[in-house]
């Protein structure tokens, strides 16, 4: 028998849900990351922290329902939306932690954007008032303030993503977003369904540095066999947390494909485990008595 997985990267856990075909929840397991809290009003997460819990949580679920990564038929994510990481494309580190979309750092831009050309001076192409919340001001903060980013930006060495696009990175090594996260980033236009070359330039932000935007559902991209166990599996869905994913999953259905919104916003998603790392968590979550939760809620 042939399950599906969902993985939800919130803000304080990742999550990792195995269904059936019907919909049945049949195991998952759920993992918090820290709060990093620099100074008052910053939050950050470490993005490689996050990766190492999504491949733990994906695991304790799929031992706690008894079944194997090959027994997964498709993949796909649901994520915190606007929170902010940019990475090196050559090695696949970040240079910061993750800008939370709870930070606040970049208040003073955002006042002095506001200011200049009014708060909503670029709502009718964006949809959104210039805040702190949105990816485009973190981004812009980054670059001003991480020695070496606004160089291996220009040169092209330099990849932005919200926490889908760093994920899906990891997972198939291809640099993508959907129209949910994108729209959430201050720097999408709503009328093009394209990148703002002009919101851009007015946050320093190289356009090659930002990921293709791709449906929210459909498969998106297939899972790389070197990172996901030798297997070769479809990304089925994206979709920015709760609202979105209510949406998106409605539409899905519409279409005829296996996606079922949950009240938390799960799409259907996975991330990798190989066998090895399968024996190994087990033995480590016996020891410890740390189990995956099969049925019902984490």
């Amino acid at each position: 028998m042939k399950y599906i997985g969902s993985l939800d990267q919130g803000t304080t856990s990742t999550r990792f849900i195995v269904f059936d075909r019907q919909g049945k929840i049949i195991a998952q397991a759920q993992r918090e990351h820290r709060q990093i809290y620099p100074q008052p009003g910053w939050v950050e997460h470490d993005a490689e922290e996050i990766y190492t819990n999504t491949k733990m949580v994906v695991a304790q679920a799929l031992i706690a329902a008894g079944i194997k990564p090959s027994d997964l038929e498709g993949v796909g994510i649901t994520n915190q939306r606007e929170t902010t990481v940019v990475w090196n494309r050559h090695t696949g580190k970040p240079y910061h932690h993750a800008l939370v979309w709870q930070d606040t750092r970049t208040d003073v831009l955002v006042k002095e954007l506001s200011e200049k050309y009014g708060p909503d001076g670029w709502r009718a192409q964006t949809g959104l008032p210039f805040a702190t919340y949105f990816s485009a001001p973190k981004l812009m903060w980054l670059l001003s303030n991480v020695a070496g980013l606004a160089e291996d930006a220009a040169r092209g060495d330099a990849l932005f993503g919200t926490m889908d696009t760093w994920l899906i990175w990891k997972l198939t090594g291809e640099h993508k977003t959907d129209v949910t996260n994108a729209s959430r980033t201050l720097l999408y236009d709503l009328h093009r369904g394209a990148w703002s070359a002009d919101l851009c330039g007015l946050f320093g932000v190289p356009v090659d540095a930002l990921p293709q935007i791709v449906p929210s559902y459909g498969v998106i991209g297939r899972t790389d066999p070197r990172s996901f166990c030798g297997l070769d599996l479809p990304i089925a869905g994206i979709a920015g947390d709760q609202p979105d994913l209510a949406r998106e999953g409605a539409r899905g259905l519409a279409d005829g494909l296996a996606q079922r919104p949950e009240p938390r916003g799960v799409d259907v998603g996975v991330a990798d485990a190989g066998e090895a790392d399968m024996a190994r968590l087990r033995a480590d979550a016996e020891q410890r008595g740390e189990r995956g939760t099969a049925g019902g809620r984490a």
